[in-house]
């Protein structure tokens, strides 16, 4: 029955409503096709197009990379350096919650170790990263193979080294070696590792107290040491100035003998009298003996009259 203009069970109209939804459809399909012929990859990135016919890779630049609609897919990797982290404060790793790597000691002790490592690809490996993990996602791959690579690798050189040189005297060697190990692992894959930065390390509160202990009994020898030290210092400066003094005294005594000597070379009699003359008062001694240098110097006195 027609329905005011319609007349909906006509064939006339059922042939036009089937090629106004064909229609639809077909620009429906044509839309997505658009769309689909053509993706962005991100500035930092190189994107990988693999044709699911015949199992082809190519790989194209940052910008916009055409493609063949439901033939290909498209994946992207990073050529720009990019950082995994692991590490034990909340809200800092590329993981939720206490993600710093436990590591075992070549004594039996184990700490736990704060790590980042920034590595990327190249345009030229792309591929074959692609290939390697089967066209997964980078996030992805950072959360198996990265994460995996990073702690096995760090644990084993930690094994090989004492607790002491993991977090202090040797801590640079150990840094390089998990880098030269690392680098090794990941570039089998097609990825370059840039850098491996060691963050903190966090030892047991049982072991910390050891280690608190131990290195306050260092400092207290360092200041018994230093002690020793400066009494040893203060005694030879004493026994450097004594020695000082009595160089001192030696030189004046040495000196004054030489001046007595001179003034004994140059005395003789004539020389002491005249001396003793013109120190005279003219007034006699009260006490006299042989020895007396005094004369009677009445005569020399009339004599001179």
């Amino acid at each position: 029955m027609p329905i005011g203009k319609f007349d909906f069970e006509s064939p006339e109209f059922i042939a036009k409503l089937v090629s106004r939804v064909l229609i639809g459809l077909g620009v429906l399909v044509v839309l997505v096709a658009f769309f689909s012929s053509y993706t962005v990859i991100s500035p930092g990135y190189t994107g990988v197009i693999f044709n699911v016919w015949t199992g082809s890779l190519r790989t194209v630049p940052q910008g916009m990379a055409w493609r063949m609609p439901w033939i290909t897919d498209v994946q992207s990797y990073p050529t720009a350096l990019r950082t995994y982290t692991m590490v034990r404060r909340t809200g800092e790793g590329s993981a939720q919650g206490d993600d710093s790597i436990d590591l075992p000691t070549r004594e039996g002790q184990h700490i736990t170790q704060d790590i980042s490592v920034t590595f990327n690809t190249s345009e030229d490996q792309a591929a074959q990263v692609f290939k390697a993990f089967r066209g997964a996602d980078i996030a992805d791959i950072e959360a198996t193979f990265i994460r995996r690579t990073i702690i096995t690798v760090a644990q084993n050189v930690a094994g090989q080294m004492s607790l002491s040189e993991v977090i202090s005297s040797k801590r640079n060697d150990f840094q390089n070696e998990i880098q030269k190990n690392l680098s090794v692992e990941i570039e089998k894959m097609g990825f370059h590792l840039d850098k491996v930065n060691l963050g903190a390390s966090h030892l047991p509160q049982s072991l910390e107290a050891q280690m608190q202990q131990k290195m306050a009994a260092q400092q207290q020898a360092q200041q018994a040491e230093y002690e020793l030290q400066k009494q040893q210092m203060l005694a030879k400066a004493e026994v450097a100035k004594a020695e000082g003094q009595a160089q001192s005294i030696l030189v004046r005594a040495k000196a004054q003998a030489e001046a007595n000597r001179l003034l004994q070379s140059t005395l003789t009699a004539n020389l002491i009298q005249s001396k003793a003359i013109d120190k005279w008062d003219g007034v006699l001694p009260q006490v006299s003996g042989t020895s007396t240098p005094f004369v009677d110097l009445r005569s020399v006195k009339t004599t001179k009259e």
